[in-house]
């Protein structure tokens, strides 16, 4: 099957299924071993991460905070957004997110930065970006990944959807097993 043919709902499916729990637990767990710490950039999830890795015991062993960057100016000003990548027409594209999680981490000195940036709806943005489209980033010293994904649902499911997804490519950021599906 082809990277581009997997939908988001199948490569979560496995990654539950692989690992026997939550991926917010995983994940957890991957981020104490390693004593590595984390911060979160959430546009389109507006702090569902942040909440599924605190909800986890003794996550302020790794989780150091977050910022909730809904707004463009608040991307700019807290996280150092180029403005010349929001001009582009839009904060949903992948120069966003990385710079979003590449922030993130800069502000909060964390060994991780996650950020997730996306079309909820039931609107779009300006201009029209399809409803659903998402941005994940993580960065860390051993790279910088994002990935563009699809979600398909109401708004409160592809927020959840996002937000389980950023868990999934930090979880394999992180050296989680492989697993059957890529994002």
């Amino acid at each position: 099957m082809a990277e581009s043919d997997v939908k988001i709902e199948d490569f979560l499916t496995r990654v539950i299924s692989v690992i026997g729990r939550t991926t917010e637990a995983e994940v957890a767990e991957l981020l104490r071993k390693t004593r590595k710490t984390i911060a979160v950039a959430e546009s389109l999830t507006g702090g569902l991460i942040s909440t599924k890795l605190t909800s986890q015991p003794g996550s302020s062993d790794f989780f150091i905070g977050g910022i909730i960057s809904y707004h463009n100016r608040i991307k700019v000003m807290e996280l150092g957004v180029p403005a010349s990548a929001i001009a582009q027409g839009s904060p949903v594209n992948k120069e966003v997110a990385i710079a979003m999680a590449e922030g993130i981490r800069k502000r909060y000195r964390t060994d991780i930065g996650l950020s997730a940036t996306g079309v909820a709806g039931p609107s779009s943005v300006t201009p029209p970006k399809p409803i659903g489209l998402t941005y994940i980033a993580v960065t860390s010293d051993v790279g910088t990944n994002c990935k563009e994904i699809n979600l398909t649902g109401t708004r409160g499911e592809i927020r959840e959807k996002a937000a389980a997804a950023a868990l999934g490519l930090l979880w394999l950021h992180l050296g989680g097993e492989e697993v059957l599906y890529k994002l």
